[in-house]
């Protein structure tokens, strides 16, 4: 969402807005101007510090923003809804939703009226934040003050919805839209197109992209954008290029988020030929490349375990002058421990602490995984340690990958050394054993945890109902369910995820034990109600929404026989929802 216009500021200033105008965009550049105009005694104007605001939130710098907000507060003794505007803008962009709804709260105690674009950046920063109920709120709040709802209204719901993966949410919105005389433009297309992509559902991201070609509107850069890396998450190269032939001959510019996912494809199909000419297109045509340029197609080549390239790589960067950082250094070390060298993943990870960059949990994975995949437990055990002296989270690699031997073997040197093991890594451990299917070592660790004074946790409990649920034994996944709530836990979108499957898994049982065939037809049936379930709308669609990852979708699906079943459509209206009203009515009461 842009700033408002700066325009809107009327004649006030008028010369002096001009001015600011032009220098906004070099905030160095114009702090420096204004140093000079207070040392000169020329005093600055609500215009010019709403300018000011304006320019710091663009640049995504909201301490500098608040700092002359706070100023303007002290000499001015009232402000009006640019410079507010200005302010909420810059906190929503980084994603302080506190501070912005404070802002709200003095405007509306002031007596000044909050413009309709203050709603869509209020929208914008829920939607950044991954608030879908305030999100909500604010645009019940905007037609209650009596605002149509606009193109830039709606988008902001698709905005939403396809950031969260509501896709099919997404779609009713634009229909909705639609249904109200509203066409879509090139950005709500560009929205649902990327939604679907997101959720590697392609064809319904090029239906989306055909409808917006047959309602008239030609693709801009960022739709040529988008359908290019589709093409690339395919694998369709041929298709990629070509798309990229068609953005040159529109006479669109090409950048960085253009060229790298052509990088990354063709460096993955192991075609580094086109991949560096795809790079020297990129410096012909005045893109400069960045670390993350260089990162994707460093990438790219250790999937490929062609390390020796991928070191030329790094090398050719530094040549050029782009420094390399932790996540460069960190991908070329999970290169090294996929193929079980432990003295070149050490190398790169000495160069990250010599260097001064930042070590994260997943530069420590590419080291432990590199000591597992060489069987040098006595260095993972040190990795381990290590850990948990720099108080790294997460779970270790080994426990992820299922190699409950050598998950096994560290536990107990873990012990011998005197370390502990905490909630994490006992976790980290009952997932290495769900991983090989050995629930029997799963349920001693459990046993183990309880003696040792640690209490399983909700990642825990999930972790064992996944497990037990993959056994194919549903009747201990529902027991370790029921169990995790009676410890007062409340569960979440994962552990309903995987109660339903046992669930499921439970009735399959039954019907085989009633001599009922479970088949195709069946499975059919249940993915249809649920279709129809969802297109519905009310309780059981939100808490559908909330519960279930939306890899399906709500376009026009056939009607069956199937589809004529009414019962499919009772269910328990408060699964998954956990939400609540948590501070709506606070929120409503700003404006």
């Amino acid at each position: 969402m842009h700033v408002l216009p700066l325009r809107a500021c009327g004649q006030e200033g008028s010369s002096q807005a001009l001015m600011y105008i032009q220098i906004a965009r070099d905030m160095r550049g114009a702090l420096s101007c204004i140093e000079e105009m207070k040392a000169e005694g020329i005093e600055l104007t609500l215009v010019t510090y709403s300018i000011l605001i304006g320019g710091f939130a663009n640049a995504g710098d909201s301490k500098a923003a608040d700092n002359l907000f706070l100023e303007a507060k002290e000499k001015f003794a009232t402000l009006n809804a640019i410079i507010y505007s200005n302010i909420v803008y810059a906190h929503c962009q980084t994603g302080n939703m506190a501070r912005a709804e404070e802002l709200v709260r003095e405007m509306e105690e002031q007596g000044i009226d909050a413009p309709i674009d203050l709603y869509h950046t209020m929208m914008d920063g829920y939607t950044n934040v991954r608030n879908e109920d305030k999100c909500l709120v604010v645009f019940e709040r905007l037609k209650e003050c009596g605002f149509t709802p606009s193109i830039i209204t709606y988008g902001c719901l698709i905005n939403l919805y396809t950031k969260i993966g509501k896709v099919a949410k997404a779609i009713e919105i634009s229909q909705k839209m639609e249904s109200r005389g509203i066409k879509h433009n090139n950005k709500t297309y560009s929205m649902l197109i990327n939604g679907f992509i997101q959720l590697n559902d392609y064809a319904n991201a090029f239906t989306i992209f055909e409808d917006m070609m047959k309602k008239g509107l030609k693709p801009d850069s960022v739709v040529y954008n988008i359908i290019i890396n589709a093409f690339c998450k395919m694998g369709n190269m041929d298709r990629a290029m070509r798309t990229f032939e068609e953005m040159q001959k529109a006479r669109y510019r090409p950048s960085s988020r253009t060229f790298q996912p052509i990088i990354y494809g063709f460096a993955v199909t192991g075609d580094m030929k086109r991949a560096m000419e795809v790079l020297d297109t990129m410096r012909r045509t005045g893109c400069i490349p960045t670390v993350e340029t260089y990162n994707v197609l460093i990438l790219g080549l250790v999937r490929k375990q062609q390390m020796e390239k991928a070191v030329e790589v790094v090398n050719e960067m530094v040549l050029t002058g782009v420094n390399p950082n932790e996540r460069t250094y960190t991908t070329v070390m999970e290169g090294y421990a996929s193929v079980g060298n432990t003295g070149k993943a050490f190398e790169y990870f000495t160069k990250i602490k010599e260097e001064g960059l930042k070590l994260d949990v997943f530069t420590y994975e590419a080291l432990l995984k590199a000591c597992c995949k060489s069987g040098r437990m006595q260095s993972a055990l040190a990795v381990t340690r290590e850990m948990f002296v720099q108080k790294i989270p997460g779970i270790p690699l080994w426990a992820r990958r299922g190699d409950v031997w050598e998950a096994a073997d560290l536990m107990q040197q873990m012990k011998r050394e005197g370390v502990l093991p905490d909630i994490h890594t006992f976790t980290s451990f009952i997932n290495a054993c769900c991983k090989a299917g050995d629930m029997l070592r799963a349920t001693k660790t459990v046993e183990e945890m309880a003696i040792a004074g640690v209490k399983p946790n909700l990642k825990t409990y999930t972790t064992l109902i996944k497990g037990w649920a993959r056994a194919s034994l549903p009747e201990k996944a529902l027991a370790c369910f029921e169990e995790m709530k009676l410890s007062g836990m409340k569960p979440d979108r994962a552990a309903y995820h995987w109660y339903l499957c046992s669930g499921i898994l439970s009735i399959c049982r039954e019907m085989v034990e009633l001599n009922i065939t479970v088949d195709m037809g069946t499975a059919i049936h249940w993915s249809k109600c649920l279709r129809k379930i969802e297109r519905s709308g009310g309780e059981i669609t939100e808490a559908l929404q909330k519960t279930f990852p939306p890899a399906w979708n709500s376009r026009e699906v056939p009607e069956t026989d199937f589809d004529k079943v009414d019962d499919c459509r009772s269910g328990e209206g408060s699964l998954g929802d956990d939400d609540g009203d948590n501070g709506e009515e606070d929120y409503r009461s700003w404006f």
